[in-house]
């Protein structure tokens, strides 16, 4: 028979995860790593930047500042999560308030303590960036326009200093981005039309919120359109190979989830169109394998070597 002590503990264990969202962490972990081999470094062996040492450091101490966001933006966030997720908010509710901004500043310390392990310069940029997330979670979100290009811009960071690490500034990996920068940024917006209860109750002047529901779909729109642009180019671009085919998924997803959004009207719609929406990102970081398929074999037959 299992004890209570275990059930609590395997509780606490979920409920832990669930404020760090582990399953986003997963995926932060595999699409750095993608980035890295496949983007920022296709010359080196998968082997050579899978061993590297720095770029370990790097991703873990992006890990630990990213965990530690996700639960100062949760400690924030209680009244909006009560309302918005309250399942979620009852699971998160097993690990302590104390215990969770302990474990916070902990990660934020490592996370630091990392950086200087690669350089001070390092250990800066995940200082400002930890004071970054904690801005934006106290401050930042309550307001429309700073709140949501704030959002974006943090989540694409973790592979900004990658992308500064390997000094690859090549012009394909700032098409990537701009694409990446449009399609986080559609996201956030439908969040924020899921979530527009939870924002009222806690005073949040979100985008729909101080826009209004209709303003937000149509900007919505006008964004996932303008996606064509990076596209387009990614897809004239001879080193997309295989990847093209995740590209022609995005237009013909796009122009779906365009229509279905201008119909929403219900928190459920937007859950189904932000859930899409990130399905198709992580489509997206398992397609980086597929940018250049002689690459791809280049790197295998090095690494079996």
């Amino acid at each position: 028979m299992v004890s209570a002590k275990k059930i609590s503990l395997f509780y606490k264990f979920f409920s832990l995860l669930s404020v760090v969202r582990g399953y986003n962490i997963l995926v932060l972990v595999i699409a750095q790593y993608l980035a890295s081999i496949y983007i920022f470094s296709p010359k080196k062996s998968i082997m050579n930047v899978a061993l590297d040492l720095h770029l370990f450091f790097i991703v873990f101490a992006n890990v630990c500042v990213v965990a530690g966001g996700y639960i100062i933006n949760n400690f924030y966030d209680i009244k909006a999560d009560k309302i918005n997720r309250p399942y979620k908010a009852d699971l998160d509710n097993f690990v302590k308030q104390e215990t969770r901004l302990r474990i916070y500043f902990l990660l934020n310390f490592i996370g630091v303590l990392v950086g200087f392990l690669i350089s001070w310069k390092a250990a800066l940029f995940f200082s400002v960036y930890i004071f970054s997330i904690w801005f934006y979670s106290h401050k930042l979100k309550r307001y429309p326009l700073t709140g949501l290009i704030s959002a974006t811009t943090l989540t694409i960071m973790p592979f900004f200093v990658i992308f500064i690490y390997f000094k690859n500034f090549s012009k394909i990996i700032f098409i990537h981005a701009f694409f990446l920068f449009l399609v986080i940024m559609v996201r956030e917006l439908i969040k924020d039309l899921e979530n527009m209860k939870g924002a009222v109750a806690s005073n949040y002047k979100t985008f729909p919120v101080a826009y209004g529901e209709r303003n937000t779909k149509l900007i919505s729109v006008l964004l996932l359109f303008s996606t064509l642009v990076p596209i387009v180019f990614l897809l004239n671009y001879p080193a997309t190979s295989y990847m093209q085919y995740y590209f022609y998924l995005v237009l013909f997803s796009f122009v779906i989830i365009s229509v279905v959004l201008l119909k929403s009207s219900r928190k459920q719609d937007y859950t189904i169109l932000h859930t899409t929406l990130k399905i198709l990102l992580l489509v997206g970081v398992m397609s980086i394998v597929f940018i250049d398929t002689s690459l791809l074999i280049d790197k295998v037959i090095d690494t079996l070597h």
